[in-house]
């Protein structure tokens, strides 16, 4: 269930980036993470990619709520 659930946090991540052009302090505010670092280093952890990297790529595709039920 935790992984699930910072899969959902991730995927809100991406949209907060790519689609609203928010910073990464504004989207680790947003999301309640007491530290960017963390939601960075969870981001990269399940993207594949950090953040910064994800932003200049632009909108990448989302995933579903069911690829999301496959996470772990």
């Amino acid at each position: 269930i935790e992984q699930y659930a910072i899969a959902l946090k991730i995927e809100k991540a991406k949209e907060l980036l790519a689609v609203e052009n928010k910073s990464l302090k504004e989207v680790a505010e947003q999301l309640d993470y007491k530290q960017v670092s963390h939601l960075s280093n969870q981001f990269k952890k399940v993207t594949g990619t950090r953040p910064s990297e994800f932003k200049k790529k632009g909108v990448a595709s989302r995933k579903t709520i069911q690829e999301l039920g496959k996470v772990g």
